[in-house]
Formats: structure tokens, sequence, C-alpha cells
């Protein structure tokens, strides 16, 4: 059984999942439709899979919101089973404690997709860590659609602090913790205060999309820019040597010059060096594909000098921690720093361990030791 995992974090986590569900005798791509480029990347790996002549399974958001895309090929197309927390154990592990989004932002389909929050209860999740790190795990990596809302379907609010503070007390013996992306407007000081416990990985990604409050308020996101710098400052007040990531949509509809440069600025004064760029794309159903469009070629411009603007901090990042030991999570050839950079090693070393590296230069947006 080959599973081909495209897409999100949460896409990742339920690979073992997946490949439990079928046989050996079946491809099955767990697809992604965040852009329109995913969707042609699903069908391009399902007509590939299709000659090899074994039954093929497509599942996830493009199987979802555009099966049409699908309909020539002799593949079959499932709903994905809700099973949680989804576990996937690779050299880090990755947890997804909730599934689905009950935002209405209106740029994404993968609400629609996906459906209304569902989390996982905080004993499964602790139950889950605890299993990981008697199996040998270095790391755990909480995902979901929308992590910084776990458990607004259980408690009536997000609870995210709650469940990082109670794996980081219950689980004594998990050496680290990394969250994957948080939506600005729920960075609380609650969950700032988790930070200072060294276990938990000094890096954070923000769901920021935009720095102007126009755009923002178009795209139904729930922060400002204020908010945002809110947020981060909490972070850092908490954990100095914080990495900070975003994801960046350029181009949105109705972005004009100045909406932009406020993206800009802001990427910039946040100090945001693991950026995720990408030109708008409309999603069909989504208010934000009605919307009045920006052309293409400026979108994708713009993407590009925000892309530019992040790798300069990416590099500039990547000097200051030349000469400084690190503990990286090995994955045999290369590894992860708590900071979220990879490092390639001179030599291999033992897979799932936690390394000690002592990068000498960085080299092509890596760093090597």
């Amino acid at each position: 059984m080959s599973v081909l995992t495209m897409g999100c974090r949460s896409n990742l986590a339920e690979a073992d999942g997946l490949a439990r569900l079928a046989g050996p005798d079946r491809i099955l791509i767990n697809s992604c439709a965040v852009t329109e480029a995913a969707v042609l990347e699903a069908r391009r790996l399902a007509r590939r899979a299709v000659r090899t002549g074994r039954e093929v399974w497509v599942t996830g958001c493009a199987a979802a919101v555009a099966p049409g895309r699908f309909a020539d090929l002799p593949v079959r197309l499932v709903a994905k089973p809700r099973v949680l927390p989804a576990v996937a154990w690779r050299a880090r592990a990755f947890v997804a404690v909730a599934d689905g989004c009950d935002h209405r932002c209106t740029f994404c389909v993968t609400r629609l997709a996906r459906g209304p929050m569902r989390s996982a209860s905080l004993e499964q999740v602790v139950a889950a860590v605890a299993r990981l790190v008697a199996d040998g795990v270095g790391e755990v990596v909480l995902t979901a659609v929308d992590l910084s809302g776990w458990g607004r379907d259980l408690f009536g609010e997000p609870a995210l602090a709650r469940l990082v503070a109670a794996l980081l007390e219950r689980v004594p013996a998990l050496p680290r913790l990394r969250l994957s992306t948080l939506d600005p407007a729920e960075v609380t000081p609650e969950l700032a205060r988790c930070f200072t416990d060294p276990r938990l990985m000094p890096q954070a990604h923000l769901s920021l999309q935009s720095g102007d409050d126009q755009v923002l308020k178009r795209m139904r996101r729930r922060h400002s820019a204020a908010r945002a710098k809110e947020a981060v400052a909490m972070l850092r007040d908490a954990r100095p040597d914080l990495a900070l990531g975003a994801d960046l949509i350029a181009g949105f509809p109705t972005e004009d010059e100045d909406a932009f440069e406020a993206t800009r600025a802001l990427a910039g004064a946040l100090g945001i060096v693991h950026a995720h760029v990408f030109p708008f794309s409309p999603r069909p159903g989504t208010p934000a594909s009605r919307m009045p469009p920006v052309a293409a070629d400026v979108a994708k411009h713009r993407a590009r000098l925000l892309r530019a603007d992040a790798q300069a901090r990416h590099r500039a990042a990547l000097a200051r921690l030349v000469g400084q030991p690190l503990e990286v999570v090995s994955e045999g050839d290369k590894g992860l720093s708590p900071q979220g950079f990879e490092v390639r090693f001179g030599a291999p070393r033992p897979r799932r361990a936690i390394v000690r590296a002592v990068p000498t230069r960085a080299f092509e947006g890596v760093l090597i030791a």
C-alpha cells in the first residue's frame, strides 16, 4: 500500500491511519485543495498512479470539493475516516488533535471539505502522546486545521493553552513539543506562558495572511495588524529566542499597492523568517472568488517580493546560529533545530535521536554541521 500525502500537517498526521485503511495493492492519495495548483497536482498524481495498474483511491480536500476533476480517471473517491487523534510516526511524531474549522474565512475551501471543528478530548491526546514517548519519540508536533481553536466544541471556548500545559505536566518524559499554525486572534497570555517551558520549541507559525486591516476584514479574519503585533509581543516576552513564521496571501481581491506594502511592512516588523507565501487562488464556492480580482501576474510578483524579503531574514537568522550548539531531532543525514531550521550533518546521525550539533556555516537556506 502506498500513501501519497499532499498539503498540510493534518494530512501528514493522517498518513499512518490511511495506510492501515487500505490493502497492499492500492495507492491512496490524500489530496489538498488549498489552491488550484494543489488540485491540479492531485489529479496529476492520480493519473500517474493509474499507470501502475494498481487500484487508486483519492481522499482528502480535493476529492471532497472538486470530485469532477477525477471523473474521467479510473479512481475511487473515498471519504476520509474521522478518527482522532491521528498520529504519524516519523523522525518526529505529528498528532492531529482536531479536524474541521468553525470559521468562515472568505478565501478558504478547507472548511467546506472538512466540516465543523471536532476536537479530540484532552485525555485522548495525553494518552496518544504518552504512547509515543514510551515508544521513543523525540518530538511531538501538535497540528489541526484550526489548532488555536482546539476545545471550542468541548468547552465552549478555545483551550489550547490548557492542552499544552496538560501535556507538559502529565507527560514529563516528553522531550520536545512543537505547535503548528496559530491564529493571532487566539494567542492568549496563558498560551504565551507555556513557551517559558524549554520543552516547548521556540517556534510559532501564524495564520497572518495580510498586514492590511481592510483586506483582513474582507478575508473575514478575526485579527488586525495591531492584534498580530500584540500576539507576537506576548510570545517573545515569554521566549525571546522565538523564530516566527507566517502564512501570507499576495494579491487578495481588492489588495492595492498600499495594502500590499502594509503586509510587507508587517512581515518585516514581526521578523518573519519562515514564510509560506501564496498568490491568491480563487476557490469555487468561496465568497472571495466573487470579489474584484487582482491580476494574476501582479499577485505572483507580490508573492515573489514577500518571499525574497523572508529569505533575506531567514539567511540572517541562520547566520546568527552559526557556531551555536543546537539540539537537533535527527532524520539521519539532516534534522530540525528548535527554531525550525534545517540542519544538515557531515555524517549520518541516529534517526529519531536528539543530537547536539554546532553549525559551521549556512548554505542555500540550511545550516551545515
